[in-house]
Formats: C-alpha cells, structure tokens, sequence
C-alpha cells in the first residue's frame, strides 16, 4: 500500500536539510540563470526567507533578489526579460543579521560591483571587520554580516593589485570568524567561481564541460552524479573545465570524490501530495537499506566505518549520546539498548547543552553524535569539544561525507536516502536501526553476546519493514482520527519505557506539523503534576508497552489511563495487537505489531507520524515547510 494525493491506494493505482540557507554555483555552456534558478527550486526544502541569483550577461554583473519565497524571486525575472553568460550564483536566505528584506537578501556586492557573494552561517567578528571597513570609507548597504565580505574582497584584490579572486578568497577567510560558506564570482573574472568553506557545507558537482557549487547534491543531481567534498578551510576554484582545490595557505588539498547513488526522481514526490508522505511510506525500503549487508556470513556483525577497534571499545566505562531534536529520541532510546546488552553507563544529553556543563570526559569514554544532515552546529560543537577532552567519537549520520562524521573516529550511516520534508520520518527509524546496531556490536567487541545471539536480534530487526509496512497499511483510522482532532488545542502524550521517547516524538511532530500545543510524559510523573492538565474532552495519546515484555509496566500504564479517563481524558491509545487488557480502556486504539520490547519504537512511531502529518494537512497547513523550521540547523 502506499499513499497518494493523502490517501492509501494500492500501487497499481498510481501514475507514474542558519537553519541551513541554499547555495547553488555553476560555470558552462548553458544559461546560468536558468540551472542556478532550478538548483533553488531543488533547496527550498532547506527553509528560507529570500532569495536572489547573480549572473554575469556580457561581462556585466546582474543581480536580483527578493524576500519571501523563491516564486517572489521568479517573478522579477521574468518581469525583466533578461540574457546571462555561462556563470552565476544563487541563494535561498534564512534571516540572521538584519530582517529579511530585498535588501538583506544575498547575492551582496562591493561598492564598485565588481564581486558579487553568497555566504551561509555566521561571521561572528563582522561588527569589528564592518567598523574597519566603514572608517576607510566603505559605504554598507544592508545590515548583514555577509556584505563584509563582498567589500574585503574588493579590497584585498586592489591592495594586491592583480585579480587573483582565489588568493584574495584565501586571505580574506583567515581573517574571518564563525562558520561560514563563501561562494563568489568577479567581473574581472568572467571564468570562475570561488568557494571556501569553514563549519558549513560546499560540494561540487562535476559534469562534463561544466562544474557545479552547492550547499547539497540535490541542488546539481539532474546534471550529474559525480560529486567533490570540500573539507574543512579550503578553497575551491571552478572553471568550466577544471575544479582546483586548496587550502587556506594555498596548498594543494586532500580531496575525496564520489558517485551519489541517487537521482532526481529520489528527491521529488512521486505521485504524492507531499515529500512527507511518500517519505512514510518510504521507511520500510530505508529500514532494509540501513540493515543490509551487517552481518557476515560466520555471523559476525560489521560496520561500515567503525574506525575504533574492539580492543578500544572494551576499554570504555561510559557512553554519552548526543543529539538534538528528533535525534535526540531516537538517542533516549539507544540508551536502553545499549544498557540492557552492554551494561555499560550510557547517558544522553542535548546536544547544545553538552559542552557548557563541563561534562567528564577521558579516553574511556565514548560519544556516540546523531544527526540527520551531519551539519548541525550545536552537535558538531559538541562533538569537537569531546575530541578535545580524548573521548572517542562515533557518528550515526545519513549524508555520506558531512561534516561530523568527518571529524569522529567512526561513522554508522544510515541509508534514508534524501528526506526533503522538513520534519523527520525514516531518517529517525533509520537512526533506530543504526542505535540498535551500535549496542550489538558494543555488545560483540565487549564479549557481552555470542554470535547466534546477535544473529537472533538482527533477524527480529530485519523483520521489521515488514512490520513497518503493515502498520502503514492500516493507519485509515488514525487519519479519521487526526481529522477529528483539527480543532484541539491541546494533546498530552504519556509513555513508558522505549514508549517515552516515542511520545516525545509523537509530540514534537504535532508541534512541529499542526502548531498546536503537544507535551508528553513518562506515565509515572502524572501525579507529580501533569494529571492537574487533565479535562474534559483532552486528547490523550498513551504508547502502551507490551504486555508480553513488559507485564509490571503494561498494568502500570492501565492504571494510568483509567485515572486518566476517570477525569474526562479521550484515550488514544497504541498497543500491540491482541492486547484484550487495554481496551476496555481506550476510547480509541491503535494496534501495532507485537514486537520485541526493544524494537517497538520502530512501529509505534510510523501512527504518531501520520497522526501529526494528517492532523496538520486538516488545518491547511504545508507539511513539509513548516512555518519557522529548515531541515537542518547550522548555527547554535
């Protein structure tokens, strides 16, 4: 089953992530304004609020840009009818410094408009770099901290007297602060583009007779699947035929190319309404991806890129995950794994908490960062900081030659694929898989399980798509469901055990998709306090464990509801199938399948996803750009 246009339909049925800004370069034979404009169109899902291109028509600059949405932006050109040469740059601004207006909004260019830039994140010395700037006589024209950098390029090229823009790129970057990409084209050039990266994402893209810039593959995938990683203070310069990689000092740099094993067509909808809802449907094809190939044929499990020994993993006394958001649940719940096969301590921590409280870290300890994107900043800070204090590091991430899986002493990936809805669907079960996998192969290199017992739990997780795909065929009723509850203002959630995160989940997907207020509780604190919330006609949504695995929690929880409900809650409950215990209980009931304690995150997730993505889309609102969110977060 699958779902189209909102609905459920069989497959014969159908016709065949500042919160991180937009970058898109490109030098060629073909009309720059055209592909720059297109690479955009293909960056919306990042999140924005202007956008604008800089093109050069008969060795001229060119600019436009306009706040709001792309469409904005788009509509100016074509009230301009305007020709370009076969290089330009674009952008799709989230508002840092100054408000985003037209005038905020990037390309930004030196008084003589000789240089135009695009710039994602933070130069955190702009203000000092500004006031140097402004006393030798540079008049600003926006608020931004970007601009600074238009001007000291200009100026450092007089300075030197010649028009090397990459040696003025190189120098300028050294002055700077923060976390930055930098892409920029000059008159006095009219062959080239130049990047540099520090803390925030630049890739290229490398076609035949024409070469690509991008904060992101999906930005150039329908030109080609050939792409370069920019690594850490590094500078790129792009001609049609060449693509010459340096680092700060000039040096040649140390470069790693690949072949992005997805097209175009894994980036758009499908026949679906939505990026999110085909991304639902999508999670058991993600699940098998992100388990494939794990274990070998003498039952050994292994990981892709686990560059930290099993000699080293016996040596640890403690595990910290961090994470944030989504990620952050998915990490609460490896916590349970990890300490139910390794006995060992585990802790989970947000990550932009994490290295303002001073945690205790030595050579014994590991940090295990998830993060979707690999760019988040408050998790990559996070992770540098725990490099510093000797702990080792593996990363859980889904895009293949980030940032944080670059700087960790190992990597798991996840195999989602691309996820373009803003809110997390398979990347967090993918993250699920890729936890359960860490704990069992703690559990292996600690001599903590034998082979056939790690055999047994990996052949319940390769079960699981098939679960997953059960649940996503008979989820009708909690879509009319969610379409009842369009007009709540409020939704508790309550839990136990691996069944808290999930509510946790469940309620920031409602906050996230429906903007309507959504809290959740582990079930044993309701009498602490979040019991006095309870009225008549509040929705409650209670993920129940299994009455199996989790007998003394399962009557708990029962309890739970019948106080609850005594006090006029509506009972929405999600249980195993069969559970005859629960249901006198529920007003409502959503059943799962009957899986492993452990693993059950992994199926009572996919309803709570639903009921957020369904609740949202009976109040009108655009699932996958919800207000105020981007995909990923690249600032702290």
């Amino acid at each position: 089953m699958v779902w189209r246009a909102g609905w459920f339909v069989s497959p014969g049925a159908l016709v065949t992530l500042t919160p991180m800004c937009g970058i898109v370069g490109y030098v060629g034979p073909q009309p720059a304004l055209e592909v720059v404009v297109d690479g955009l169109s293909r960056l919306e899902y990042r999140g924005y609020d202007s956008a604008g291109v800089a093109v050069l028509a008969d060795g001229k600059l060119d600019t436009e840009k306009r706040s709001g949405k792309l469409a904005n932006l788009m509509t100016a050109l074509e009230e301009t009818p305007r020709s370009s040469d076969g290089i330009g740059i674009g952008h799709t601004r989230w508002a840092t410094h100054g408000p985003p207006t037209d005038t905020n909004a990037h390309p930004h260019t030196d008084g003589d408009r000789r240089v135009a830039v695009i710039h994602n994140g933070i130069i955190e010395n702009f203000a000092t770099l500004r006031m140097e700037l402004e006393e030798r006589g540079c008049v600003f024209a926006s608020q931004t901290d970007t601009e600074v950098t238009a001007h000291l390029l200009s100026e450092e090229m007089k300075n030197r007297g010649d028009d090397d823009l990459a040696g003025a790129m190189r120098t300028v970057c050294q002055r700077l602060k923060g976390a930055f990409t930098l892409v920029v084209m000059d008159t006095a050039n009219p062959e080239l583009i130049v990047g540099a990266r520090r803390n925030s994402p630049l890739v290229v893209g490398r076609g035949e007779g024409e070469n690509f810039l991008a904060s992101d593959v999906a930005a150039f995938i329908a030109h080609t699947r050939n792409a370069v990683e920019l690594g850490q203070d590094q500078v790129v310069e792009l001609r049609r035929d060449s693509v010459t990689i340096t680092d700060y000092d000039g040096n040649p740099a140390d470069v790693r190319e690949y072949y992005v094993d997805w097209d175009a067509s894994a980036a758009e909808k499908g026949g679906y309404d939505y990026f999110m809802l085909k991304e639902i449907v999508e999670q058991p094809q993600a699940l098998s991806d992100t388990l494939l190939g794990r274990v070998t044929t003498d039952g050994t499990l292994t990981l892709d890129e686990m560059r930290i020994s099993p000699a080293e993993l016996r040596e640890l006394e403690k595990i910290v995950v961090i994470a944030s958001g989504t990620s952050y649940h998915a990490g609460m719940i490896a916590k349970y794994a990890i300490e139910h096969w390794c006995r060992i301590p585990c802790e989970v921590e947000v990550a932009s908490e994490f290295r303002y409280r001073d945690p205790i870290l030595n050579r014994q300890t590991m940090v295990i960062a998830i993060s979707q994107s690999g760019e988040s900043m408050d998790t990559l800070m996070a992770v540098r900081h725990a490099r510093e204090q000797r702990a080792r590091v593996l990363a859980i991430c889904n895009v293949n030659g980030s940032t944080i899986p670059r700087e960790s002493d190992g990597v798991l990936y996840t195999h989602a694929g691309p996820e373009v809805g803003v809110a997390a669907t398979k990347t967090f079960l993918t993250q699920l898989a890729a936890c359960y996998l860490v704990g069992l192969y703690l559990a292996q290199a600690r001599d903590l399980k034998y082979g056939d017992e790690i055999r047994a739990v990996v052949e319940q997780l390769a079960s699981m798509p098939e679960y997953v795909e059960r649940v996503i065929g008979t989820v009708d009723r909690v879509r009319d469901l969610a379409r009842s509850l369009a007009e709540a203002s409020t939704v508790l959630f309550l839990g136990r055990h691996v069944g808290y995160p999930v509510a946790l989940e469940g309620a920031l997907k409602l906050k996230e998709l429906a903007y309507i207020h959504a809290e959740a509780f582990t079930a044993g604190e309701l009498k602490h306090g979040p019991i006095a919330l309870i009225e008549d006609g509040l929705p409650v949504v209670v993920v129940a464990p299994s009455r199996e695995g989790r007998g003394v929690l399962h009557d708990k929880i029962v309890s739970n509801i019948q106080e609850i409900r005594a006090r006029g809650a509506r009972t929405i409950v999600v249980a195993e199938e069969g559970d005859e215990v629960i249901r006198p209980f529920a007003d409502e009931i959503v059943e799962v399948p009957s899986v492993p304690t452990l693993l059950q995150p992994v199926v009572a997730t996919v309803p709570l996803q639903v009921f957020a993505c369904e609740l949202a889309l009976a109040k009108g609102n655009n699932v996958d750009k919800p207000r105020n969110l981007a995909k990923s977060v690249t600032v702290e």
